[in-house]
């Protein structure tokens, strides 16, 4: 296929995705990148062998000094796959550290634009370049005040610590942690093995124009709905339930209630695709550790949404606060 033709990108991808359409439990190709990962040595040599045989049948080459082999690690498509998950590569990671400050709106755009690859792996990246995104709106005059000075400093420092994702494993357990400010929301996703609880992605978005207007119930319940639309292909795959983490309490009069507005109800139905439980806890409370949880399992079965309601409230009170409660009801 020759070079400059503006269809032919699209035409490879499709001539690939139809040659290697039984191979897609084990490879993923983008254009001419192609990637073979499988569980075991002995698993991925069968797996490399078949992907060779299919691109020989096909008349298509593979050039050996750009192949790697048997690789634990791999870099593809400006990310390091590892056996343990994804991170960031660190070429990149080093040019956003080493990013100008940006003196007008297309060197700003310029910055967002590539910050924006990595923007899965930071907590609250749309919240962290707010006063950013406001300096490149129309007719917005372009002045970097120390508001947007300090986010472009944060942002550039949140690279640097940002966590390795973990691949995502339908048999493990998985926890969405939802919240929603005045003017954003923003949503991770976890799971918990032996060791712990590990970030699977990270995704945050501004409030829409109309969205602000929502009252603070339906943007918490706005952020869930909106988590659940994002990761909906690996909620569906578990083979359990799931846990909503949320700080907001009145979520779970939405859950038992039966007077819903019109924008709720459309919700509602969405919402009794997945099993899922949520949980709350007040950011205060849990900053002390103290057990509370509010849950709310739902389930649907042949058409007809079943559900079971829980509402459990565990709160630790002092001895003194103990004895107000008890003589306020004497």
């Amino acid at each position: 296929m020759p070079f400059g033709l503006t269809n032919a990108p699209a035409s490879f991808q499709n001539l690939v995705n139809d040659i290697f359409s039984d191979f897609f439990d084990f490879f993923v190709v983008y254009l001419d990148d192609i990637v073979v990962f499988s569980s075991s040595e002995e698993e991925h040599c069968k797996h490399v062998a078949s992907v060779l045989q299919i691109l020989r049948d096909h008349n298509l080459f593979a050039k050996a000094s750009k192949c790697v082999f048997h690789a634990s690690s791999v870099e593809y498509l400006g990310y390091v796959i590892l056996s343990e998950g994804l991170k960031m590569d660190s070429p990149k990671v080093q040019q956003i550290l080493n990013w100008p400050q940006p003196k007008n709106i297309k060197a700003l755009q310029s910055f967002l634009g590539f910050a924006n690859l990595y923007c899965c792996f930071i907590k609250n990246y749309s919240k962290k370049i707010s006063a950013l995104t406001s300096l490149i709106k129309k007719d917005s005059p372009f002045i970097f005040k120390e508001e947007a000075l300090s986010q472009f400093q944060i942002l550039k420092e949140a690279f640097t610590t940002a966590p390795i994702l973990s691949h995502f494993n339908p048999s493990l357990g998985t926890i969405v942690d939802t919240d929603a400010s005045d003017y954003a929301l923003g949503a991770l996703l976890s799971q918990v093995n032996d060791s712990g609880k590990h970030p699977s992605a990270f995704d945050s978005r501004k409030l829409l124009p109309a969205e602000l207007n929502y009252e603070i119930h339906d943007k918490e319940l706005l952020g869930i709905v909106w988590a659940l639309k994002r990761w909906r292909a690996f909620l569906l795959s578990l083979s359990d339930s799931f846990e909503v983490l949320t700080d907001h309490c009145s979520l779970h009069h939405f859950m038992s209630s039966r007077v819903l507005t019109r924008r709720q109800a459309h919700w509602a139905e969405f919402l009794s695709e997945f099993h899922f439980i949520i949980t709350y806890c007040p950011g205060r409370l849990a900053t002390f550790q103290m057990p509370c949880h509010v849950g709310t399992t739902c389930t649907q079965r042949g058409g007809w949404i079943s559900s079971t309601r829980i509402l459990k409230i565990f709160i630790k009170f002092s001895s003194k606060m103990k004895f107000k409660i008890q003589d306020s009801f004497q």
